[in-house]
């Protein structure tokens, strides 16, 4: 269940904080990558869907018309204009979790620490996001766009105006990136004093909040994440300073594993109480593991990607690299290595 409460003040006092308006009706249940978020139902047509938009018609018209096809994915762009309700409510159904993702943090001797991650699953088009609510971080992530129940023609659909609330990874204007993979072993006891997110609901607000891996932990901590409706998900964040943690949840409470190397690899396998030689059991980690490590987490973007195509999967539909200090962007499409297409987000850092 995905309670909506007032929206808090984001961006570490960067902007003034707001009360968000009207409860919807329903529950956001998401989950990804071997456990993907559960879809919206679409039954409801674009006119009469919950809509996250807090935008003026200008501001709505113009991020809709912002759309543009990037490749035959297919991939799309978009730039939100104005604000949104970053916790409203919307209506969903469970959907089956066959599938795996992978993703890592290189931060090297900590001067361009980089992020990848492949996103394992259905044949969906994908949505290269940017964002700069008044009360948040400005950035930039990367939404499934069936889960927002859009079919194949996109363009005109209000129900793109939901894009922030599903972010499956995504990095801010302060090198803060964040990334989900499901994890079936996990599981959390929900506590009744704190109100309760979607599990992928949860990355939007650690990317419009938090500017440290520390502050992104203290935005986990103050919810329960719904998992009801699909499996559990751990997370791997990390910042511009190179410091990074996978966020997992064993026996009921989250667990925090703070990167003890200059790399950290998160794919579908439980980490906690998990010794090294266990996890290397798991091919993708131990794949992607053994290569950063050879490297001692020197990277660049194209060694990164070299890692990412040597863990990808026949259902992988992007594979990303965030430059957290420089704000490049670069996406691969359904495993065409050749082409890439390239982003660039404005740090504060």
């Amino acid at each position: 269940m995905d309670i909506r409460v007032g929206r808090s003040m984001r961006g570490a006092g960067r902007r003034s904080s707001w009360m968000a308006a009207g409860l919807a009706l329903a529950v956001l249940a998401a989950s990804a990558c071997s456990g993907a978020p559960s879809r919206p139902r679409s039954d409801a047509g674009p006119e009469t869907v919950v809509l996250a938009s807090r935008q003026t018609t200008d501001e709505a018209a113009k991020t809709l018309a912002s759309l543009r096809r990037v490749d035959d994915l297919p991939l799309y762009e978009m730039t939100y204009s104005g604000d949104y309700d970053a916790l409203v409510n919307l209506t969903s159904t469970p959907t089956p979790s066959p599938f795996g993702c992978s993703l890592f943090i290189a931060s090297g001797d900590r001067d361009r620490p980089l992020f990848g991650r492949n996103f394992d699953w259905d044949p969906n088009p994908g949505l290269v996001l940017h964002t700069d609510p008044p009360d948040g971080y400005a950035s930039i992530s990367i939404v499934d766009m069936a889960y927002l129940g859009i079919g194949a023609d996109p363009t005109g659909d209000r129900r793109l105006l939901n894009a922030p609330l599903l972010p499956f990874d995504g990095m801010n204007e302060r090198g803060l990136v964040v990334g989900l993979a499901a994890d079936d072993s996990g599981s959390l006891t929900p506590d009744p004093n704190k109100p309760t997110v979607g599990s992928v609901r949860v990355l939007r607000l650690v990317l419009d909040e938090a500017a440290t891996v520390d502050e992104a932990l203290a935005v986990f901590g103050r919810y329960n994440l719904d998992f009801d409706d699909g499996p559990p998900l751990h997370y791997l964040i990390a910042d511009a300073t190179g410091a990074s943690a996978v966020v997992e949840f064993v026996d009921g409470r989250m667990r925090v594993l703070p990167g003890e190397r200059s790399w950290q690899v998160l794919t579908n396998i439980r980490l906690a109480d998990v010794d090294e030689a266990q996890r290397n059991r798991d091919r993708r980690y131990e794949t992607a593991s053994t290569a950063l490590g050879r490297a001692g987490g020197r990277v660049d973007s194209r060694a990164a990607m070299d890692i990412l195509r040597a863990v990808a999967q026949s259902h992988t539909r992007w594979s990303v690299t965030y430059e957290l200090r420089t704000g490049e962007v670069r996406v691969v499409t359904g495993q065409r290595w050749e082409t890439v297409h390239e982003y660039r987000l404005r740090m504060s850092n």
